[in-house]
């Protein structure tokens, strides 16, 4: 990997906003084109932290709580009456990312595959069963 997350050291400099999305852009490149095809109007955000307003329209209190979010209407249930909406966002929050990595010991990368996936998930208004399997569809 040349994303710039391929060292898993457990000291150093933690990741970049543009190296964790360098790796869900990779993610994303590694989905089946079934799936790819339905992204293109997609935009992937990575942010430091969720704002007040968003923690509290999903019911957390704390930033680190939450590692990404869709925001949108999932594929099935868009329609022609659509036009003119905000295009969906998958948003994903360095900070809470990185809080997860220090706290559980996963591998960052997983990680971040596994919380772009289930933003896209939503996107596709997957169960996490489904979710699982897309998952294991993009594991390097």
């Amino acid at each position: 990997m040349a994303d710039g997350m391929d060292r898993q050291e457990p000291m150093g400099e933690a990741p970049s906003a543009v190296a964790i999305e360098a790796h869900a852009r990779g993610v994303i490149a590694r989905l089946p084109a079934a799936f790819r095809a339905h992204l293109g109007d997609v935009i992937l955000l990575v942010e430091e932290e969720a704002d007040a307003e968003t923690l509290a329209a999903v019911g957390l209190d704390h930033p680190l709580d939450l590692t990404g979010l869709y925001h949108g209407r999932p594929v099935g249930e868009k329609s022609a009456f659509d036009s003119g909406a905000m295009p969906d966002r998958i948003h994903l929050y360095r900070q809470a990312i990185l809080a997860e990595w220090c706290e559980t010991g996963v591998r960052l990368d997983d990680l971040v595959a596994h919380v772009t996936v289930h933003e896209i998930g939503h996107h596709f208004g997957l169960s996490d069963d489904d979710m699982q399997a897309l998952e294991d569809a993009v594991a390097d």
